[in-house]
């Protein structure tokens, strides 16, 4: 196993997933669907896999926290500065929700990443976007994401808390918690929330997005409905990675736009007045050719960094030395449970260090950033 200080000196970043590209993965599991079903064997309907632990076989090489972020910072069109360029409310939302959609990424069955651990944080910049990310709980799983753009004026708040369920053919993780993307300049909050991930076993192997998601701004009274689905039989492509929905005045309910296509593809908006189709989405355009983040100055990296943390067992993975990459993960993990016993003997309770954190029945989790802007990262997104 590595020292600490070379675990330090150490990270490693793995591609995005890509649009049309999904072969061109860093890691992919063999015979997965035969890996799936010796893996869950023992595992009865109706289970929470919160704290599931998954051999390295069936891991990617990066946390669940990198593909958080990625879904913000990497893509090949600068979505967010369009939600800000118009002057009309309506294209604005419009653009709103394409910019969500784009914030869904194709997903590879049988493997997933890795459980973030307590403190774990991502810190990476995109030209004048910069985004920070914290695991505020680990028991029960949450994320928190604050990114800040001082050119755009544009501000994201999110907190993801993945609750994972064995259904028998089926996993399916529904990604509770609220999405805010803020335009300052405009005083407009969108509040959303995430699909629903799902990886089915039984007719065919697969794993996608389902689900509703709803986007809301209270300052324009409008808001949105959109369906997520996937097919159960790939050959059906109509269905398979479709979404649907509309645009509506919060107050009449009166519709104003349709949406229909594919999230991988296209997907286009309707005029309901004038009968005029746009694109509104076109997933290659956005989604293609995307490139890890590379390292721009390593003694800023913080030792909390996703990809310091998992660095050896990301490279036993890639490596496909297993044995190498069991041991950095049982590391890691024995690591925490040092930590754990530490503050546990001392009295102490664990705080975040980026966000204030609560947590009540009715709303579920809150994550609110402890500072108002988030500073350069030492981390780049290459444009």
């Amino acid at each position: 196993m590595a020292t600490g200080e070379e675990r330090e000196r150490r990270i490693i970043l793995a591609k995005p997933l890509t649009v049309g590209e999904e072969t061109d993965v860093d890691y992919r599991a063999p015979n997965p669907l035969q890996l799936v079903f010796s893996l869950f064997r023992n595992v009865l309907p109706g289970s929470d896999l919160t704290k599931f632990q998954l051999p390295p076989l069936f891991n990617l090489p990066k946390s669940q926290l990198q593909c958080f972020g990625e879904s913000v910072y990497s893509t090949a069109t600068d979505m967010l500065s369009r939600c800000n360029s118009s002057e009309n409310p309506h294209d604005r939302f419009i653009a709103v929700v394409a910019w969500s959609i784009s914030t869904v990424r194709p997903l590879v069955f049988g493997v997933a990443p890795y459980n973030p651990i307590l403190g774990e944080t991502h810190h990476v910049s995109s030209g004048n976007l910069n985004v920070l990310l914290e695991q505020v709980s680990h028991h029960p799983p949450v994320s928190a994401l604050h990114a800040t753009d001082e050119e755009e004026n544009v501000e994201l708040i999110w907190c993801h808390h993945p609750s994972p369920k064995f259904n028998g053919t089926s996993v399916e993780a529904e990604v509770q918690g609220k999405r805010q993307l803020k335009l300052l300049k405009r005083g407009e909050t969108y509040v959303m929330n995430s699909p629903t991930l799902s990886m089915r076993f039984l007719p065919g192997p697969a794993a996608d997005w389902v689900g509703n998601v709803r986007i809301q701004c209270q300052e324009t009274g409008l808001e949105a409905e959109l369906c997520y689905r996937s097919s159960s039989f790939l050959w059906r492509k109509g269905n398979h990675r479709s979404i649907k929905g509309k645009i509506f005045e919060s107050s009449s309910l009166k519709t104003l736009y349709e949406i229909d296509g594919h999230w991988d593809r296209i997907v286009s908006v309707k005029d309901i007045n004038h009968g005029k189709f746009t694109v509104m989405y076109n997933a290659k355009e956005v989604l293609s050719g995307l490139s890890a983040p590379i390292v721009k100055d390593l003694r800023e990296v913080w030792a909390s960094e996703s990809a310091v943390v998992w660095s050896e067992l990301s490279q036993g993975i890639l490596s496909k030395n297993w044995e190498k990459a069991r041991e950095e993960k049982k590391a890691v993990e024995e690591k925490q449970r040092e930590l754990l016993r530490e503050r546990e003997s001392k009295g102490e309770t664990w705080v975040p260090k980026h966000f204030s954190v609560s947590y009540c029945k009715e709303g579920g989790w809150d994550c609110s950033p402890i500072q108002q802007k988030v500073p350069p990262a030492p981390i780049d997104v290459p444009l």
